[in-house]
């Protein structure tokens, strides 16, 4: 797709359907939100803090509400699906710039859905085993194998084609609330009995020998993880009805309603889970909320249910992470910025075959180096690296918003305050930095570079490619349509 076709393209193929309300876009930030990330990290946070578990949820929102003023000061600025690669290069324009924050949103992609194969694993053994089957396996080489083929079986759904349809995403939003107020309303009949030690909530205790303010840094990293997914709305602007009276409104309400569930979760963990015993929980890797369930309410037959609704909210999420990963690879590959090869699509279906395969690979890989080799455990690895990637895109976003206030011409529709973009950019990087992660959990540097660097490595390809073989340049050529 060159610059001087573009627009005839754009004639023909016409604009997008402006389908989503207030309504429907607040309950596709809402599930973006949910899903995997409340189930990955409460444990190792309630390790780090103790008792106040819910104070980092209430930093991890203040830090990613900042980020989010950014972004709907340039959504409504440059309202096309390209998200932050588009403001990376609207405000620098340096296309390996560019190319590195696309490959960055990809990267965390399949590190997240990596974290959603192995939770969905974790919670789809356990499920078994309490419906019955006693020799249902729990060690980390069948949580592994079992995470190993649902991302094939997600490789699968993705080849055969998936139409992303809004209700759909209503229904899964739906039950991952539903298995979230089941936990909630197990923990608040626990404190409504009088079993609960309110007096915990307050009460700082950190396995390290960090003090308060470094503790709950640690711990803010860590749920960062739980809070991402907001940025992805950007990517349905198109879509959306009077997208500038619209997002602002909208975008904080849904980080709202997210962070009052995780708080809520947070003082149920806490409740219901008796004191001296998170750490046992914790080892049983991606299994708190289970506990709370087991632990609150014996007698009923929850216990049995609620493994198999965490599956399905993981399955979601992972669902959407390598849709969004294999359409930004074939989005760069046809750009010419990556590989030719990786636009490939199947003749039929007109699936990115190629992206498919390259993101599951990619994928398996993680998970199975991962599992092998980190001192940490997988969850928190992966995730944390998730969280990583996208602190450091974040960072990037709010520069890019203090660059582009410079413009007079991009300076319409939503305004953040004044210094927001800058205490943002600042809170992301700080965030971002070794003093928030123990030690063991450096590993995932070393993961965000290794992937990084493979995609460094594409580029250096394409761009000896491009100069030696087909005598262009390499970059973007039409960057507002970075997905198509």
């Amino acid at each position: 797709m060159t610059t001087d076709t573009s627009a005839p393209q754009a004639a023909e193929e016409g604009e997008l359907k402006r389908v989503l309300g207030p309504r429907l876009l607040l309950l596709f930030i809402v599930g973006d939100i949910l899903g995997a990330g409340i189930y990955a990290v409460t444990g190792e946070m309630a390790l780090e803090v103790g008792g106040i578990v819910w104070v980092p949820f209430l930093v991890a929102f203040a830090v990613a509400t900042l980020t989010a003023f950014s972004y709907l000061e340039l959504v409504t600025s440059h309202p096309q699906a390209a998200g932050a690669a588009l403001y990376a290069h609207k405000a620098f324009g340096v296309h390996f710039v560019t190319f590195l924050v696309a490959f960055a949103v990809i990267c965390s992609g399949i590190t997240s859905a990596s974290t959603s194969a192995n939770l969905l694993a974790t919670n789809l053994l356990a499920g078994l085993q309490g419906s019955g089957w006693d020799g249902a396996p729990q060690s980390s080489t069948a949580v592994t194998a079992v995470a190993v083929g649902f991302m094939v079986l997600l490789a699968a759904i993705n080849l055969r084609g998936v139409g992303e349809s809004v209700k759909f995403n209503v229904v899964l939003t739906l039950i991952e609330v539903a298995a979230l107020v089941i936990v909630i309303a197990i923990g608040f009949t626990v404190i409504g009995r009088g079993d609960a030690d309110m007096s915990r909530l307050v009460v700082f205790e950190s396995g390290s020998e960090r003090g308060i303010f470094l503790a709950v840094t640690v711990a803010t990293a860590i749920a960062f993880f739980a809070m991402v997914g907001f940025e992805d709305s950007v990517n349905m602007v198109e879509e959306t009805q009077d997208p500038e009276r619209t997002f602002p409104r909208i975008m904080l309400t849904g980080l709202g309603i997210a962070v009052v569930f995780y708080v809520l979760v947070a003082i149920s963990v806490i409740a219901v889970i008796p004191e001296g015993q998170i750490a046992d929980v914790v080892d049983q890797e991606g299994k708190v909320l289970l506990n709370v369930v087991e632990i609150g309410a014996p007698d009923l037959p929850i216990g049995e249910i609620f493994p198999y609704l965490t599956v399905i909210a993981v399955a979601n999420t992972a669902l959407i992470n390598m849709l969004m990963a294999s359409r930004l690879l074939y989005g760069l590959a046809k750009q010419d910025v990556l590989p030719r090869s990786l636009a490939k699509v199947l003749p039929v279906r007109r699936t990115p075959w190629a992206g498919i395969a390259f993101s599951t690979v990619l994928a398996l890989a993680l998970i199975v180096a991962v599992t092998f080799l980190a001192e940490t455990s997988v969850i928190t690895a992966l995730s944390g690296t998730t969280a990583l990637l996208l602190l450091c895109v974040f960072a990037v976003v709010n520069i890019a918003c203090i660059v582009l206030r410079r413009d007079p011409r991009s300076r319409h529709g939503f305004t953040a305050p004044t210094a927001v973009p800058y205490v943002a950019a600042v809170a992301c990087l700080f965030l971002a930095g070794p003093w928030a992660r123990d030690r063991e959990d450096w590993i995932q540097y070393q993961v965000a570079a290794g992937m990084l660097a493979v995609g460094v490595v594409l580029w250096a390809l394409t761009w000896a490619t491009n100069r030696g073989v087909r005598a262009k340049k390499t970059g973007f050529r039409d960057i507002e349509h970075l997905d198509h």
